[in-house]
């Protein structure tokens, strides 16, 4: 009888530890907040919730929660959560730390909360990550015994995400560029049909003053012509022969 009860209990434990995991959810709230984690683990639910979006320079607020389930008590002994930047958005870079050891989730106390800021460095762009390491002894009590499991879990989800400012000023730089060029493109337009419009008005001049140049010639011969046929007159008159009486 003793095997069948033993049987019975462990399928029971198992029952409640896959019954107590579940996904991973990620819920805006007001003020710039977001739970980023809110997940369940054999024993243990652990919420994180933290600034949805910030930037280079300013900080991250990180709230966290470890629950223990209900009939489960709960013995941490080591607890670890790391949080990590990309450096230029590709290195990572440890942002935040927070270890503890020797703890426990019964009743009293039922939580383990944490609350941290801490400053974003420049250059850290994009996502940041949150890695968990935990060790703990989840017992499972029942009417009739308790049952202990050792667990080591290692998970990680991805956190705040930081704006990157270099990038959007490069954007809002390149727009300003591209309007400066269609602005520029306008002007170069207005320029070349005012150059047209001046050679228009240069080739009329020019035509002009071949005009001109040729109604000078033709006044030149006219005047030397007209002056050679007054000096042909006067001379004429000048050899007039003179009468004798």
């Amino acid at each position: 009888m003793e095997k069948p009860k033993r049987i019975v209990l462990i399928l029971i434990v198992l029952t409640l530890m896959f019954a107590s995991i579940c996904g991973i959810k990620a819920h805006a709230s007001p003020e710039n907040t977001q739970t980023f984690f809110d997940s369940g683990i054999p024993g243990i639910t652990i919420q994180v919730n933290a600034t949805s979006e910030t930037s280079p320079n300013q900080n991250i607020t990180m709230s966290l929660s470890l629950r223990r389930q209900t009939n489960v008590g709960v013995y941490v002994g080591y607890f670890n959560i790391d949080i990590f930047g990309f450096l230029n958005g590709t290195y990572k870079t440890l942002l935040y730390n927070i270890t503890d050891t020797n703890f426990v989730l019964s009743d009293p106390p039922k939580e383990y909360n944490r609350t941290c800021t801490f400053l974003v460095p420049a250059q850290v762009w994009d996502a940041t990550y949150a890695g968990i390491t935990l060790t703990y002894n989840a017992t499972y009590s029942f009417g009739y015994g308790n049952l202990q499991f050792p667990y080591n879990i290692t998970l990680g989800f991805i956190m705040t995400h930081v704006d990157n400012v270099y990038l959007t000023g490069l954007q809002a730089q390149n727009v300003r560029l591209q309007q400066n060029y269609t602005a520029l493109q306008g002007n170069l337009s207005d320029l070349q049909e005012n150059y047209n419009h001046l050679q228009q008005n240069y080739t009329a001049l020019q035509g002009k003053l071949s005009d001109l140049d040729n109604t000078r010639s033709a006044v030149a011969v006219l005047a030397i012509t007209s002056i050679f046929f007054l000096a042909t007159t006067v001379y004429l008159i000048m050899r007039k022969p003179k009468d004798y009486y």
